[in-house]
């Protein structure tokens, strides 16, 4: 029986390496490099690869050790942000994984010298204690702190491997230094949207939509599967990282070439939560139905219904599809 996720893992990932996380030091990953845990999904296994130190692993790991101390390793966050829960993940790592692991957090201006970091010179809090793990699978564990953090200091005991971190929470970003006519991406995830819902993520997920650059390949989108039901139409809800009224729109199908959608329209709303699927809530239209076209942006200005501030926007696609990436510019609210 499957077991549902926690609602925090609805939110963004701080740490991935697609937003912009950096993995800055380990005490040892001899067997695996440190970078491959803040990579996409839970990691892979392939039985016969090896290198020449050992196995292959998709994951960070560190030789066995044969002296006092554990390993641990430095991640700085993409973005500063509010940690509402983790996911240490040791995905195939069935007789290699830590016996416990834990995490320290910092805040910090700056990007963290070596010598800092291996002199043991910055303001680390604990924010979860040292914590049993178990061979292949994803420890969930939320977060009792509201503070904002900018790096995180994973501990493992005494040493091991682990596949994947994910640090999920809300985007930190002072929106008081944005001018009132500033023209920003609401809808970018550096900037704090993510995704609500969406009818079908089939072939590759909403999240993808508001992640930066253009997508690397056709798996880097949000991607609906194929819909023979006449008139259909497939939609997404992204939170605007913060209430704006919208200018211009750009849809991007890079890499869609024989499977992007025909056309698309896009609505908004004002909420003061994230309940977007009511059938009472009043949407109105900030782009009519546009025509698509493969593997392009498409930047829509006069099309823009630009009169109404929201906070939750609706993208539709006729009749399915892939998008690579949505920006809509504008300006914040008061």
């Amino acid at each position: 029986m499957e077991t549902s996720l926690p609602e925090f893992t609805k939110l963004t990932d701080l740490a991935a390496e697609k937003l912009g996380g950096k993995v800055l030091y380990a005490t040892d990953d001899f067997f695996a490099e440190k970078e491959n845990l803040i990579k996409p999904g839970r990691g892979i296994f392939i039985p016969d690869k090896y290198t020449d130190r050992g196995k292959w692993m998709d994951g960070w790991e560190s030789r066995r050790k044969r002296t006092e101390g554990h390993d641990w390793c430095v991640v700085q966050l993409a973005v500063p942000g509010v940690i509402q829960g983790v996911d240490i993940d040791t995905n195939h790592f069935l007789g290699n994984q830590p016996a416990f692991a834990s995490l320290d957090a910092c805040y910090l201006d700056h990007e963290p010298t070596v010598e800092e970091i291996e002199n043991d010179q910055l303001p680390w809090e604990e924010i979860l204690p040292k914590t049993v793990t178990v061979p292949g699978s994803q420890h969930l564990l939320e977060i009792q702190s509201d503070k904002k953090w900018t790096h995180l200091k994973l501990h493992i005991f005494p040493d091991g491997g682990v596949a994947r971190l994910k640090v999920y929470g809300n985007v930190y970003k002072d929106w008081s230094k944005v001018a009132e006519d500033e023209v920003v991406d609401l809808a970018f995830a550096k900037n704090g949207a993510y995704p609500i819902a969406c009818n079908d993520m089939f072939f590759s997920h909403m999240s993808n939509l508001i992640m930066p650059e253009r997508g690397a390949n056709m798996g880097d989108g949000w991607e609906t599967k194929r819909n023979r039901t006449p008139n259909n139409k497939d939609w997404v809800i992204v939170k605007l990282a913060t209430k704006g009224t919208i200018q211009k729109v750009l849809v991007d199908t890079c890499h869609f070439k024989g499977n992007y959608p025909d056309r698309c329209s896009l609505q908004g709303c004002v909420l003061d939560n994230d309940d977007c699927l009511k059938e009472d809530i009043e949407w109105f239209d900030i782009l009519p139905q546009v025509k698509l076209h493969a593997h392009k942006e498409h930047l829509f200005d006069g099309e823009v219904n630009s009169d109404q501030p929201c906070t939750h926007v609706r993208l539709f696609i006729y009749p399915d599809g892939g998008i690579s990436r949505l920006r809509l510019f504008g300006t914040k609210s008061l």
